[in-house]
């Protein structure tokens, strides 16, 4: 068996891969650098000048090769390995007909718990969703944050003490709107100093939030472990990280309590497998990043399904409306209690529909930074 073609696919706000063999195995995958989706297209078209001829079943070698050859790398990089990657296990998968998981050492769970998003620019909006959530049967949700959900092009400004004391009142609202029976994953998404961080997390901690989500940016690793030594609420990051190493960093200082791999992101499956064992050693749960397409939910509930150590799987709204459902096939399913159902097809579990190409058109992401008041950058 031989690798006939590598073909990056553009599909709404999403980058697919299709592999396909000689022998009529086709595989399909994902690349998390959502910003630069383009770039990262390009990576997978250069790759496929080494793949084309390969035996894709002799994926460890093919990464390491592809990982290792130009000795730069990056979202736009990476993104593109991993989306190979993704596609070379579901190749290996229907290979020997078996979901991917039963390759990585079969199934330690039979189902996933995840978390909903709810998105609202306004505190009603972000209520009334969770309030929704808990009636649809999730016991998690996420992507929830006490700042709003602001659109980038309105300039921003509070006071300080403004923010921190409607930040803390936000999340009691939350708290209050569904009592302990739905868990709260509160994301910040980079927006505080590690100052502000301390002063909020000390804020909330009353509250029981299942995480605190990247209140800082990534950029220093001291910075995190700083936070995270002050407050009594367990960090979750690394959506942003694309390697392993970058995980260990985080682990040895103890500034993260809930990893976040982007399977899309940090070398695909085979990435993701070797962080969530750095973090089983250092008793560190793993919430895989995935605000992607289906392909993604797919290729995370493989790592789900295998290790040990998952606490949390991210579940983006519409994988079962329009344009999300019209990509895919045998999508996974939400078992109306808080759980997705692993897949039991043979690869990853989801078939490109024929069509999606045509039925989903390209939607080219904008370059939009949201700015203060006084025209600096925030980030957001």
């Amino acid at each position: 068996m031989k690798i006939k073609n590598v073909t990056p696919l553009m599909i709404d706000q999403y980058l697919l891969v299709k592999i396909e063999t000689d022998n009529g195995l086709v595989g399909i995958g994902e690349s998390g650098a959502w910003g630069f989706l383009e770039a990262s297209a390009s990576a997978i078209t250069k790759f496929s000048d080494y793949l084309l001829g390969k035996n894709p079943l002799l994926i460890e070698h093919h990464w390491q090769y592809m990982y290792r050859f130009s000795h730069f790398r990056g979202s736009a990089i990476m993104g593109a390995l991993s989306a190979i990657d993704i596609a070379l296990w579901d190749i290996m998968g229907k290979h020997f007909q078996v979901p991917v998981y039963q390759l990585l050492g079969g199934k330690v769970r039979d189902k996933a718990r995840v978390y909903y998003h709810v998105f609202g620019n306004t505190k009603e909006k972000l209520i009334s969703g969770i309030i929704q959530a808990k009636k649809d049967g999730f016991t998690a949700v996420g992507h929830l944050t006490p700042f709003l959900d602001e659109n980038r092009n309105e300039r921003y400004f509070k006071t300080h003490a403004d923010k921190i004391d409607d930040a803390i009142e936000t999340v009691k609202n939350y708290r209050e709107a569904v009592g302990n029976d739905v868990d709260l994953c509160i994301e910040i998404h980079r927006r505080l100093t590690p100052t502000e961080a301390v002063q909020l997390g000390r804020g909330i901690e009353k509250f029981n939030p299942f995480f605190f989500e990247d209140p800082i940016t990534p950029d220093n690793f001291d910075e995190m472990a700083y936070v995270a030594d002050k407050i009594n609420i367990p960090i979750a990051t690394g959506e942003r990280f694309t390697s392993m190493w970058e995980f260990q960093m985080s682990l040895s200082r103890n500034s993260v309590q809930y990893v976040r791999p982007d399977v899309c992101l940090v070398g695909g499956i085979s990435g993701a497998k070797k962080i969530a064992s750095l973090a089983e050693a250092n008793h560190v749960g793993v919430v895989p990043h995935n605000p992607l397409s289906p392909v993604s939910t797919a290729a995370c509930l493989q790592i789900a399904a295998s290790i040990p150590n998952f606490a949390l799987q991210e579940y983006p709204i519409g994988e079962h409306i329009p344009p999300k459902s019209k990509m895919v096939s045998d999508a996974p399913i939400h078992d109306g209690k808080g759980y997705l159902l692993l897949p039991t097809k043979p690869g990853i579990g989801v078939s490109l529909k024929d069509t999606a190409v045509k039925d989903c058109p390209t939607v080219v992401r904008e370059v939009e930074t949201r700015l203060h008041e006084d025209g600096s950058v925030i980030d957001q």
